[in-house]
């Protein structure tokens, strides 16, 4: 079975290369499900590692609905990760409906080629998974990352089996898969699997304040700068 681990930095990545993966998803902040890395991070990974490497294509965190500029950055960064040497893109786009936005799909497929394109978990918001399969394979997705449209790729198993029936391509079980539960995957179904194999360490003793927001993690909604708020705040300012 090919192993895709999860890297969500540059010590993630080397890690997974000296443990044996066959190839890294490289992202950061899985807090959020992953954003698109930096150019330091790519350039780095790219400098540095010799397995495959695929990149996550997603220029905020929230939902996968994306407005013109959003969609313009994701194709620049496209174009940039094939310039440092990429191996494969991982990208998907919804509409509001949570049904798959088609064209610009086709468009992120066309733009990637000839590099090979994996639809991601914006996958497991889909409201009919057994007809996204079918729409993706026809606009040349050759790997759908899924946890089976279930907190966790365990729980997801039966739908998981049954979209590889039904897709031609790849599907990569993704999700909650850690050293407890892996076997279950190894039923000769799955060609590729997908974890972050997450350890963590505590770094500082301090303590300080934290940065964290609990209200800028509901995926529902966007968070963004209001301009007549920042309109108000320069107002004050200046009097």
């Amino acid at each position: 079975m090919f192993v895709e681990v999860c890297a969500n930095s540059f010590r993630s990545a080397l890690n997974a290369q000296n443990a044996g993966a066959n190839r890294i998803e490289i992202c950061s902040e899985l807090a959020v499900g992953g954003i698109t890395p930096s150019y330091g991070l790519l350039k780095e990974v790219f400098s540095n590692l010799t397995i495959s490497i695929h990149v996550l294509i997603r220029p905020r965190s929230g939902d996968f609905c994306y407005c013109d500029a959003d969609f313009e950055i994701m194709k620049h960064d496209i174009n940039l990760c094939k310039k440092l040497g990429c191996h494969g893109i991982v990208s998907g786009v919804l509409h509001q409906d949570m049904n798959i936005d088609i064209e610009r799909s086709r468009e992120l497929i066309a733009l990637a080629d000839p590099l090979p394109f994996t639809f991601h978990r914006a996958f497991d918001s889909v409201p009919n998974p057994l007809q996204a399969v079918k729409v993706l394979e026809d606009v040349g997705v050759k790997r759908i990352l899924t946890s089976g449209q279930q907190p966790t790729a365990v729980k997801g198993l039966p739908l998981l089996r049954e979209l590889q029936e039904n897709f031609s391509a790849i599907i990569i079980p993704a999700s909650g898969i850690n050293p407890k539960n892996v076997k279950q995957f190894v039923d000769g179904t799955f060609k590729e699997i997908h974890f972050s194999a997450s350890s963590q360490e505590k770094r500082i003793e301090k303590q300080f304040i934290p940065l964290n927001s609990t209200k800028h993690f509901d995926e529902t909604h966007q968070t963004y700068a209001d301009q007549q708020t920042i309109k108000q705040m320069i107002s004050l300012i200046h009097e």
